[in-house]
């Protein structure tokens, strides 16, 4: 059994979103209370029409609530609340008195803070800028902008009048833009003149010639100048109108009436990676998306009104739309924008111990450099505000839980999280009545049938195999931009299993309930026909002082795969037999002998997504001589460089 490291007291129970539901089923559904996530689980499961609709009612969705389910055997048809009317952004501008709404930080820690007033105002204020410039329902919008609050505001704007909202972070390269949004064609661009990254000032604003030529359908252009420095000016440019977000703001504008619309209408557009090809254009529904996003903050992350949540994203990761729905929820969000280590290793907890955070995301790979720092946050930082710290992006190795209830924060609810961009929630996630043990998340999210199996569709117990869901779910996507008949809708989920979705991520269920994630199944390596999950490698690799990072692959070799181990270390060209006979003895016994690498080479950087996600399969395609389809989903492309041709690979 795995070691238990956390578990909330019974005050805490009593007290929690999950207890107050349980009693909300009592009164309406004869269902007994008992602070049992088990038996709440099976309940969502054996009643999804009850419990669907239950959230609805227990988040007090502002709208017009029809009880019909349509689940017909096909489950990319299923339809949930079918003619049910909202509007989303009416449902995030749940005050609009003068307390504190919305919080932007930068890395050089200008700050500045918006009340719920004015957020309600400046989003009236965009919705008329928008209708000014004929942007009707369905129409899209696309943002090329930091995580500022102005994003927030066109965001919801642009939910307001029924458009479709689609963002990049400005750390993607013109082209990784013009790959994704000239497959939506929008209208309208927002764009920031400039971000900075670990105090170096980047010009994006100069990137927009570039855009319009490649982008035709863009008619107008909305510049936002980055928060507490003075605006870049833009040349006009032929044929597109352009606009400055500062003066939109000295405009007077009455409060908007929310038209409502269908449940399922749409909301926006994220994009997958795009490092196997072009990005896919995943289209989710506003009612899905905001059903789920409550479900997930109020019952699973025990938020309530008037708390501080903070996650660290961008405005490129479904992340940013995660954070963006807990405004539904009367809370307020902390916005960071820049590097989360810039001059001082502990920025994010100053920040956390300042703004009182109750909530605090980031990843699992900044866990990870923390741990590696040995970062003692404790030492320096109360954080008496914080219950609860979430983690995702990669799987958090079990020294990562460690690390957080060693030197973060002793009584937490460490809450491992994981999904997707494809659902913009989360399949398997955290919850106050169960434990948190040690390298687990904790259970299956409420109302999500999600399972492992093995592969010929057996579910599986204590065995590593493919993460599924057995059952529809509401923010499952509308559709996929582009896609005639839903060809790469059904590709993307329902080829492996007939009528499941197949997930992708390579997983273990426990007896107890939680899940452990082994990373990406196109990524797992298989030599000797035996399928091993990379995180059980970087687990043990990250142990040693002396890797900064490292990343695995399987190379074909001999009419079978073996185990290639690259590693960045922290005295770079220090590696040496010692070290690598060191590394291979503690794969052989922390992981297994079937783990072990064949090489270990070094290199000086590992290639990552925009999001920090480091690519195996763009390393595997490089080492095996395939062209990579879409290099700009990469922040540093020319590092694959490094791994192209190398003699090391050609011997045995």
């Amino acid at each position: 059994m795995s070691q238990k490291l956390w578990e909330a007291n019974s005050k805490i129970k009593s007290k929690s979103n999950l207890f107050a539901f349980e009693k909300f089923l009592a009164k309406n559904f004869n269902y007994k209370p008992e602070k049992n996530y088990k038996k709440l689980f099976n309940w969502t499961i054996r009643n999804p029409k009850y419990f669907w609709s239950s959230i609805w009612e227990f988040s007090n969705i502002k709208g017009i609530k029809n009880d019909k389910f349509h689940f017909p055997k096909e489950i990319i048809k299923s339809k949930f609340l079918v003619n049910s009317k909202l509007n989303y952004a009416e449902n995030l501008l749940s005050k609009s008195d003068n307390t504190k709404a919305i919080t932007f930080i930068s890395e050089s820690g200008y700050r500045e803070e918006k009340s719920w007033r004015e957020l309600n105002n400046n989003t009236f204020k965009l919705v008329k800028f928008f209708k000014d410039n004929k942007i009707k329902e369905k129409d899209r919008i696309a943002a090329y902008t930091a995580n500022q609050i102005e994003t927030v505001e066109c965001f919801i704007a642009t939910s307001t009048i029924g458009a479709i909202w689609s963002s990049c972070s400005p750390d993607f390269g013109t082209q990784g833009v013009i790959e994704r949004f000239s497959q939506i064609k929008p209208k309208l661009l927002i764009i920031t003149d400039r971000y900075y990254y670990n105090g170096k000032e980047i010009n994006v604003i100069e990137r927009l010639p570039a855009i319009l030529k490649k982008i035709k359908s863009i008619k107008s252009v909305l510049i936002t100048n980055y928060p507490g420095k003075k605006a870049f000016k833009q040349k006009k440019i032929k044929g597109v109108k352009i606009f400055y977000y500062k003066k939109l703001k000295e405009q007077h504008t009455n409060k908007n009436l929310f038209k409502k619309f269908d449940f399922d209408k749409e909301l926006a557009i994220l994009y997958s990676s795009g490092t196997t090809g072009k990005p896919k254009c995943i289209c989710h529904r506003a009612g899905g998306v905001l059903l789920q996003h409550l479900k997930e903050h109020k019952l699973h992350c025990n938020v309530k009104e008037g708390d501080n949540v903070f996650y660290f994203t961008t405005c490129g990761w479904m992340m940013w739309n995660w954070l963006m729905t807990f405004l539904a929820s009367k809370a307020s969000i902390v916005l960071f924008d820049g590097f989360p280590m810039h001059k001082r290793s502990d920025l994010l907890f100053k920040i956390a111990e300042k703004e009182k955070i109750s909530l605090f995301g980031i990843s699992a790979k900044y866990i990870d450099q923390l741990k590696k720092l040995n970062v003692n946050i404790k030492k320096k930082f109360k954080l008496k505000s914080l219950k609860t710290i979430c983690s995702t992006g990669s799987p958090l190795s079990s020294e990562g839980f460690d690390y957080v209830y060693k030197n973060i924060k002793t009584n937490v609810h460490l809450a491992s999280i994981a999904g997707g961009t494809d659902l913009v929630s989360c399949f398997v996630l955290g919850n106050i009545y169960s434990p948190v043990y040690r390298g687990q998340i904790q259970n299956n999210g409420l109302g999500m049938n999600t399972d492992v199996f093995s592969e010929t569709g057996k579910s599986l117990v204590n065995k590593k195999g493919e993460l599924v869901c057995k059952s529809p779910f509401p923010s499952m996507p509308k559709l996929f931009w582009n896609d005639k008949n839903n060809e790469k809708y059904k590709s993307a989920y329902f080829k492996k299993f007939k009528n499941i979705w197949h997930h992708g991520d390579f997983a273990e269920r426990k007896p107890n309930g939680g899940y452990i994630i082994y990373g990406r199944s196109d990524a797992t390596l298989n030599p000797g026909g035996a399928r091993l999950g990379t995180a059980e490698i970087y687990s043990v690799v990250d142990k040693f002082k002396e890797v900064k990072e490292s990343i695995v692959i399987g190379q074909k070799w001999d009419n079978d795969v073996r185990i290639i181990l690259f590693v960045v270390l922290k005295k770079p060209k220090s590696l040496n037999e010692d070290l690598s006979f060191n590394l291979k003895k503690a794969i052989r016994s922390d992981a297994s002998p079937r783990h072990v690498p064949k090489k270990i080479i070094e290199v000086s950087d590992i290639p990552r997504t925009k999001n920090g996600k480091i690519v195996e399969i763009a390393v595997r395609n490089t080492v095996e001589g395939i062209k990579i389809k879409n290099i700009q989903a990469l922040i540093n492309p020319n590092i694959l460089n490094e791994f192209k041709n190398l003699d090391e690979l050609k011997k045995p």
